[in-house]
């Protein structure tokens, strides 16, 4: 799979976990471009911890954008029904259990659903954000990220840095397939065919269990 097709491809597929009606929340990079894939006849709200429920997509290079911008600091537009609020508000309505779904990359998720996704210690780092938050607060966790970082995989048995949170993770898709968290352990639900499982578990610390219902991706 070419480099460039690999974010699309992973967006689209989370893209399949959204439902009408659902409150979501998007994390910074490869999770804001999941509502480009989302199916045209449903409607979503998404939903920034900075403040602002109904946030839609803007051209940045518009001559005349009239823009906020999103949680990443990128562009963004709002609904005319869409609201601003201040970060009280706007954590109440997360930790509260109002989000349906939060989409977010990772460092590393370990096979019980532990993530680290905030911080690699002796790096510089903006802030742990809202994801701790989110992980805990939101119905469903969804973590959208490359299979591995440099060839090392970062699908482990227990995770290695600083935790975001204890088995929070729910569903975890990548380029190479998409994985259900469950009491007995990481489920390879979908592969993408372009790798086969053999090259999905070599890829991956966690031990895979294979679903006897195992599918295509695509």
């Amino acid at each position: 799979m070419e480099r460039s097709e690999i974010k699309p491809f992973i967006a689209k597929r989370v893209a399949k976990e959204i439902h009408d009606g659902d409150v979501v929340n998007l994390g910074i990079g490869l999770p804001t471009i999941v509502p480009d894939y989302v199916d045209p006849s449903i409607t979503i709200t998404l939903q920034s911890e900075n403040g602002f429920i109904g946030l839609v997509a803007v051209d940045p290079d518009s001559d005349d954008a009239d823009y906020t911008v999103n949680a990443g600091g990128q562009p963004a537009g709002i609904e005319k029904d869409g609201m601003f609020f201040d970060s009280c508000t706007s954590f109440g309505i997360i930790r509260g259990g109002h989000v349906d779904a939060t989409v977010l990359g990772s460092l590393q998720v370990a096979e019980n659903g532990d993530i680290a996704n905030w911080i690699i210690p002796g790096k510089m780092v903006p802030g742990m954000g809202g994801a701790m938050d989110l992980v805990v607060g939101a119905k469903k966790v969804i973590v959208a990220m490359e299979h591995t970082q440099k060839g090392a995989p970062k699908i482990l048995k227990q995770c290695t840095l600083p935790l975001t949170a204890q088995g929070q993770v729910n569903l975890i898709v990548t380029e190479m397939g998409v994985m259900e968290v469950t009491p007995e352990g990481l489920v390879l639900t979908e592969y993408n065919p372009e790798f086969t499982v053999e090259e999905i578990q070599a890829a991956t610390e966690a031990t895979l269990i294979i679903s006897p219902d195992l599918k295509s991706m695509i």
